[in-house]
């Protein structure tokens, strides 16, 4: 009837304006593996924005654990490090 297939559901056709270089690149990597140049480019926009979210969830959390530690002095830090400052007596 009128509706579409699951994969068909997922995409949209677009234009994009890419760098020359790129392009042939990523048709060269396309013809070497005989898949389409879309596949090609999914699979790297998917990749590349994979790390970039998974960038930015890393300066996320590295932002949460200096605002919880700011409070703290170099010597708390230690201690919350684990480091002992004091020489340990011998017997």
């Amino acid at each position: 009837m009128g509706r579409k297939s699951p994969a068909r559901a997922r995409t949209r056709r677009t234009t994009l304006t890419l760098p020359a270089e790129s392009l042939a690149e990523a048709q060269r990597i396309a013809h070497s593996r005989k898949v389409n140049l879309s596949s090609v480019i999914t699979e790297a926009l998917n990749e590349g924005l994979r790390l970039q979210m998974a960038a930015q969830r890393r300066d996320e959390v590295l932002e949460k654990y200096r605002k919880a530690f700011s409070g703290f002095s170099d010597e708390e830090m230690f201690i919350l490090d684990g480091i002992i400052l004091e020489s340990a007596v011998r017997k």
